[in-house]
């Protein structure tokens, strides 16, 4: 009797990550294959990655008040794992995207300072080490809401604090660290990042993620030369070029700022995700692996969830079945190194929307066919 690891990130826009997992299950349990399975949905740094972080280790969340992407106060929570040693911030929760209406994006004004609130309250508690989940934000900021809150205050050439942030950064002239929270340079700050885009350039945090967060072709424009301009005062002052760092594009350049200037670890989030939650011990008992997401192409590699499963289950032999709404026409062997088999989940045609509400029937049925195929004896 086979027993399958059950291994998907989110499908984004559709089902989260645990979800997707029991779809999956649902499916392979409904076909003639006889197996056992186990769910264990994996985050990349993606938004819900650190709610699955704290399903697995076992976290106690606290409320608390912060600023949402647009300064309105909301209601949201961190976590702690470790025995209270290590605090959890997912980034969407308090500067998330999906905090806000499609009319609301906003960019150009939108800051993290919510997250910093988070951080905050963490040092308040006393916790020497903070593990942040970047993705869904809002914010193309590079982090100077997050650092406001901290205590960083950004002015310009009259050291007046400039109203308006990300926009205003085009006049940043002093980045003032006198009344930064000395705590923070004495924590463990860890950022797990889903994406390898850097800070500046075609493709960048203005280029890539602003259109995606409600940014005109002229909006884009205005951030790239904001965020410019903050590389380049960053550089003057501390000697780190933000636009040179890897992944330091993540959540809109919040790593990047977050490195420079509280001396946060930029990590790749798979990677991170999968040795904290111990999935290599799951991955030993399994004699297949099924992982999946929204859409696996040669992107996919370049450190995205399901490449990160099928990397370690290739590693020592396991099979491998990647699953997604979306798969390259053409074949790339590439992709064939690490996935045994790759499947599109849809049934027939239709708009993405159709799809999209579809996504969980269509990874039943899938998997169910799957469980069948496996079943076939020679």
């Amino acid at each position: 009797m086979p027993h399958i690891l059950i291994a998907p990130n989110a499908f984004k826009n559709s089902l989260n990550a645990a979800d997707a997992a029991e779809a999956i299950r649902l499916g392979l349990l409904n076909s003639r294959l006889d197996c056992t399975c186990e769910c264990f949905p994996i985050g990349d740094g993606g938004d819900g990655t650190g709610e699955l972080i704290m399903k697995k280790c076992n976290g106690l969340s606290f409320p608390q008040k912060v600023k949402d992407p647009l300064g309105r106060n909301i209601i949201t929570s961190y976590g702690l794992i470790n025995d209270g040693k290590t605090c959890i911030i997912e980034m969407a929760d308090a500067s998330g995207i999906r905090l806000l209406k499609t009319d609301e994006l906003d960019p150009l004004h939108a800051t993290s300072y919510g997250t910093g609130q988070l951080i905050k309250a963490a040092l308040d508690k006393g916790i020497g080490k903070i593990i942040i989940g970047m993705g869904g934000s809002a914010t193309v900021d590079a982090g100077c809401g997050i650092l406001q809150a901290l205590g960083i205050r950004f002015l310009d050439a009259t050291h007046n604090e400039l109203p308006g942030l990300p926009e205003s950064l085009v006049d940043l002239d002093v980045v003032d660290l006198s009344l930064l929270d000395q705590r923070i340079l004495d924590c463990d700050i860890t950022v797990l990042c889903d994406v390898d885009n850097r800070l500046l350039g075609k493709n960048g945090s203005a280029a890539v993620f602003g259109p995606q967060k409600g940014a005109s072709a002229e909006g884009v424009k205005m951030l790239e030369a904001a965020l410019t301009n903050f590389n380049k005062i960053t550089l003057k002052q501390t000697g780190i070029h933000m636009a040179d760092l890897p992944c330091g594009g993540t959540a809109g350049g919040a790593a990047a700022g977050l490195h420079a200037f509280i001396n946060a670890k930029l990590v790749n989030g798979i990677d991170y995700f999968l040795d904290l939650t111990n999935f290599d011990n799951s991955l030993q008992k399994a004699d297949m692996v099924i992982t999946g997401e929204g859409s696996i192409d040669e992107q996919t590699l370049q450190g995205k969830g399901p490449y990160g499963v099928a990397f370690r289950a290739k590693r020592i032999g396991k099979a491998v079945i990647g699953i997604a709404g979306k798969v390259g026409l053409v074949k790339s062997a590439k992709l064939d190194k690490y996935f045994d088999v790759l499947l599109a989940i849809g049934n027939q045609p239709g708009d993405l929307k159709t799809a999209l509400a579809a996504t969980s029937d269509n990874l039943i049925r899938t998997s169910m066919e799957i469980g069948n195929l496996l079943a076939i004896k020679k």
